[in-house]
């Protein structure tokens, strides 16, 4: 089994991440949810930005880092869209890493180096998300695909951005089942 330090979105830590975090736990797996935002929570993508801007992105991956700094090395990092910024860096940078778990985002792989070699990684987004279609995300993760040993990018379809958090209007609960057995199935083969 695999252990995962799952970080949130720009809303914050909210049902529908501890939701997909109890189903991970269910089939085995231990995994932890820090809160990067200490408390806050919010009701847009771009207030959580903001608050995130305001704290500094450094700050951020600065808590995500302390989130990690207790926790055994072999870990696999994920991330929800602005989460996927700590993630992708610990994946990155932090020796020992089992594998990486980006939704909705993915940076350049540059951002942090290169990309660890044994490490497997797969993308998860939406194939009309203006997100994550039109900022860059996904060419950073056909990128991410051609550089790792080990790499998927998985389109779903549909415009919403979270929509594997059941407790938003944005959720596809088909798009979010698959998107759960291919992760599932992503953590038994590295864990």
């Amino acid at each position: 089994m695999s252990e995962v330090l799952l970080f949130h979105h720009a809303l914050g830590p909210t049902a529908g991440l501890h939701a997909f975090a109890d189903e991970l736990r269910a089939a085995g797996h231990s995994v932890h949810t820090p809160d990067l935002f200490e408390g806050r929570t919010f009701a847009t993508i771009e207030d959580g930005v903001g608050y995130a801007r305001e704290v500094g992105w450094d700050e951020i991956m600065a808590r995500g880092e302390r989130a990690a700094a207790s926790l055994p090395n072999e870990l696999v990092y994920g991330g929800f869209s602005l989460g996927v910024v700590p993630a992708q860096k610990l994946a990155q940078t932090r020796a020992g890493a089992r594998g990486a778990l980006f939704f909705y985002s993915c940076l350049p792989v540059d951002e942090f180096g290169s990309w660890p070699a044994g490490v497997p990684v797969q993308i998860h987004g939406a194939d009309a998300d203006p997100i994550f279609m039109d900022e860059g995300d996904v060419e950073a993760a056909r990128e991410l695909v051609e550089v790792a040993d080990d790499a998927e990018l998985f389109l779903y379809p549909g415009d919403q951005h979270y929509f594997a958090d059941s407790s938003l209007p944005s959720y596809d609960a088909a798009a979010a089942e698959l998107l759960t057995e291919r992760v599932l199935a992503f953590l038994a083969r590295v864990g």
